[in-house]
């Protein structure tokens, strides 16, 4: 019998204890190690790394969509990776956004929305076009409700993707690289909208939902985010709150933050 995911829970929402990731497709190839990281109900984080630091493999780990190497990682208590039927619920707590967005491109836009309610919740197409435009409407993607990803350029596909993700109101929210590759127009509607879901959106009736997003540049987020993190040499680092980050040292600065000293 499935149970409902306990919604109250006050422990921790993702707990990492001596987790190492390894990369897709080959478990002797590390790319971090030794992970000790505790995430809050309500926390937003962002998580950034030079090209090849291993964020999305970070990322599938952290996920669900791949184990751990070593180590033991529980998401609101729950072991990590979920595969099994009756633990689904509590699977279907955490959303996930793919850099790019992963797209099936035989598919609509709004049938791509639509899939995860047609497929966890058993509803018909019209049911689950009926909630699915109305996804489409506050991620300002209604005029190419009709339109297949292909017909679309890369900022709108990325923003397909987010809007699926929240389709069934996970309570936690993974992103990778979302900004990567987007124009400033598209780069800020997501700080803004981001914003907006940490916050508590309507959308999810005012509750704040737990945010982890990878990124090449911490710059932007500094607004919006509550803590910042990085991956380096095979290395999980946590730097702080924005503030802090002007206190690590010269070398992490200028390699994994960029310019980011001149902004704090």
């Amino acid at each position: 019998m499935n149970r409902a995911p306990d919604t109250n829970s006050s422990g921790p929402a993702m707990e990492m204890h001596g987790v190492t990731v390894s990369t897709r497709g080959d478990v002797d190839t590390v790319v971090v190690e030794n992970v000790n990281w505790t995430v809050a109900p309500g926390d937003f984080w962002i998580v950034g790394g030079l090209q090849g630091a291993g964020k999305s493999d970070f990322m599938l780990t952290a996920g669900g969509l791949a184990g751990p190497t070593q180590g033991t990682y529980r998401f609101f208590g729950e072991e990590m990776p979920i595969f099994e039927d009756h633990r689904l619920p509590e699977r279907l707590r955490l959303g996930f956004v793919f850099d790019g967005g992963q797209l099936f491109n035989r598919l609509t836009v709004a049938e791509n929305v639509a899939l995860p309610l047609r497929y966890h919740h058993n509803l018909t197409r019209a049911q689950a076009d009926s909630e699915a435009r109305r996804m489409l409407e506050l991620t300002g993607l209604e005029p190419l409700a009709d339109s297949t990803p292909g017909a679309i350029g890369r900022n709108w596909r990325k923003r397909v993707g987010l809007a699926r993700a929240l389709m069934l109101k996970p309570e936690v929210l993974l992103l990778d690289n979302p900004l990567a590759g987007l124009d400033l127009r598209h780069g800020n509607w997501w700080l803004k909208f981001l914003g907006e879901l940490s916050r508590g959106h309507e959308f999810c009736d005012g509750r704040p939902m737990t945010l982890v997003v990878t990124a090449d540049d911490l710059r932007p987020w500094r607004q919006c985010a509550k803590q910042f993190a990085a991956l380096k040499d095979k290395r999980f680092l946590v730097l702080g709150s924005w503030e802090q980050i002007g206190a690590a040292p010269d070398e992490l600065v200028q390699e994994l933050l960029g310019v980011a000293r001149e902004d704090v």
